[in-house]
């Protein structure tokens, strides 16, 4: 990996696999060295502002339009595309799901995505999509780019190769990836099957939140995001380029591996990011902080501080308030919220909710802590606690999601849920005062 890279700010950088790949001082020279093509991907319209406008100079060995033929269509039936509205019958509800197990049968990336919820609408460009991927094989001669959206990947079981056409980046649980709209990538297992979670990312660009009163460090410091260093493929085979588009997918059928990026420069990169670089802030005296502090990145709407997405992680941290009800407190939300637990156990329902398992709580859902989780905070030692070996996640996005057919029919799905909750029963006397 390459130098520190800010996600939706105007970093330029460069990197070559051969010297003098990459030109110096013409973005586009008349005739590039070792008979490459200069061609430019845009992340922006040529008129964004200029802390906004991303776009990277590729030098290659064949231009893109040489990477596709006539189209085909293809079908991928467990990839579902927003909106997807009332494909499952179930009634309203919260939902949790137990993990997705890995298949028997040959699957890669591509064919192992299992779409779990949809948000928004594709076609204007708004809204998101919850995915489960599973797969354990390579893929060998095929290639892929989402024209929909930006992709950000977490591998929770099993570490993965994502291979683009600005170089490799490896990934294990515990860290993301982004692979931007419009990118050609191969994915390729590192040791064994894998299983993670995918974001597919309709709207603006993932960026760091504001800090706000926070000031200058903590959270997600811009120097742990990092860009891959060039590498191509000089690859002469059959190979299948697979495309979605507006919720559909496409296939052409070329001679030759389209990652021949041999030198590139600009701020439209993929990027990777560590999670366990990420900074915690929390009260220190008493009260409760709100979850947006765990903000690791957001993609923002016209309307300030209502996200698109916010991707929010609860990692290992220390607890130190004095007398305040430590995990989740009960609430309901205009925000709906996608969790998935990457290791270990999440404070607020170390009951049901295991490593690969996913929760969906909607907008105005209410939700909070299970029986266990509140006797156990309630009764709990207000002295500094640590909590270690844990990390969860949430997509929070400001559009309701709706549930695919194929999550409602899940074996994993877990009916009982909601009893989880039942052991909240009436404590109120009015009789007494002071605390029960």
């Amino acid at each position: 990996m390459s130098v520190s890279y800010m996600p939706g700010f105007g970093n330029d950088f460069e990197t070559e696999t051969l010297p003098g790949a990459l030109p110096q001082g013409r973005n586009s020279p008349q005739r590039c060295a070792y008979g490459l093509y200069a061609e430019q991907l845009s992340g922006s319209p040529f008129t964004a502002p200029r802390g906004t406008n991303e776009r990277s100079w590729l030098y290659r060995i064949r231009p893109s339009v040489r990477h596709t033929k006539r189209f085909k269509t293809i079908e991928y039936p467990f990839w579902r595309t927003a909106p997807a509205n009332h494909e499952a019958e179930l009634p309203l509800q919260q939902m949790r799901w137990d993990p997705l197990p890995i298949p028997n049968e040959k699957t890669n990336f591509l064919s192992g995505i299992r779409t779990m919820t949809t948000a928004g609408d594709v076609m204007t460009q708004a809204g998101m999509a919850s995915h489960v991927y599973v797969m354990n094989e390579d893929m060998v001669d095929d290639y892929f780019f989402n024209a929909d959206g930006e992709l950000m990947i977490l591998p929770q079981d099993g570490g993965i190769e994502v291979f683009t056409e600005m170089g490799r980046i490896e990934i294990t649980p515990g860290e993301l990836c982004i692979v931007p709209r419009g990118m050609l990538f191969a994915v390729k297992l590192m040791n064994g099957p894998s299983r993670g979670y995918m974001c597919e990312n309709y709207g603006a660009k993932f960026t760091l939140p504001d800090r706000g009163p926070i000031g200058a460090n903590c959270l997600a410091n811009p120097r742990d995001f990092k860009t891959p260093v060039a590498a191509y493929e000089d690859k002469e085979t059959p190979c299948r380029v697979h495309i979605k588009w507006c919720g559909r997918f496409y296939v052409s059928e070329i001679d030759h591996s389209p990652l021949d990026v041999v030198a590139w420069h600009g701020n439209y990169a993929p990027y990777k990011y560590d999670l366990s670089t990420f900074s915690p802030v929390g009260a220190i005296a008493f009260d409760h902080p709100d979850p947006s502090i765990f903000t690791v990145l957001t993609a923002p709407t016209e309307e300030a501080g209502t996200a698109n997405i916010d991707f929010v992680i609860f990692p290992p941290r220390w607890m130190v308030a004095e007398d305040t009800f430590r995990p989740p407190w009960y609430h309901r939300n205009i925000m709906s919220e996608f969790m998935g637990l990457v290791k270990g156990k999440y404070d607020a329902k170390e009951k049901g909710f295991v490593p690969g398992g996913m929760s969906l709580h909607n907008m105005m859902l209410p939700h909070g802590p299970d029986t266990f989780g509140f006797e156990k905070a309630s009764h709990s030692d207000l002295a500094p606690e640590k909590l270690d070996n844990t990390l969860a996640f949430m997509f929070e996005t400001r559009f309701p999601q709706q549930i695919t057919q194929f999550a409602s029919k899940l074996d994993t799905v877990q009916d009982d849920y909601i009893d989880c909750w039942t052991g909240l029963e009436r404590r109120f006397d009015g009789t007494k005062e002071g605390r029960w």
